[in-house]
């Protein structure tokens, strides 16, 4: 299984909220095979306690520690925002246009994380995910990432 495949990419999604977005992204993980529908609620409960917001308008939201053993496979759904949605608390602005959620066995979610964080720290990779036009050029652009 591939970690990141067109079946966990959805383009133009919008939300009202960072849990929607999340619990998409997590939704995106379970229906591909990658973890446990509990998997979500985890994902879930690590964004109340630390948020997943990265800067660069996305947001890499992921498990709990605790949570390893609802991981089956590890993937990368992603989630084009092109209106955005705000990961900030209330009274902040972090708006996100690109939402990745991570599933990885082990340890691999950091170096998932970390692959990620990379390519977007650059802010025109940034653009280019929240411009494309299809799910094939989402994967070119992260094709580096494993």
């Amino acid at each position: 299984m591939n970690i990141l495949e067109k079946k966990n990419i959805q383009l133009n999604q919008s939300f009202q909220t960072k849990e929607e977005a999340i619990r998409a992204a997590g939704q995106l993980l379970v229906n591909n095979g990658y973890a446990d529908q509990s998997y979500v609620d985890s994902m879930l409960e690590r964004e109340s306690k630390v948020s997943t917001y990265m800067g660069n308008f996305i947001a890499i939201p992921h498990g709990t520690d605790e949570s390893k053993e609802l991981i089956k496979a590890s993937g990368i759904s992603v989630l084009q925002v092109p209106d955005g949605v705000n990961f900030g608390e209330a009274g902040e602005d972090k708006l996100v246009t690109v939402v990745f959620g991570i599933a990885g066995v082990g340890n691999e979610h950091l170096d998932i994380l970390s692959q990620i964080a990379v390519y977007c720290s650059e802010i025109e990779n940034v653009v280019r995910l929240a411009d494309a036009k299809s799910e094939e050029e989402i994967i070119d652009l992260l094709g580096g990432i494993e």
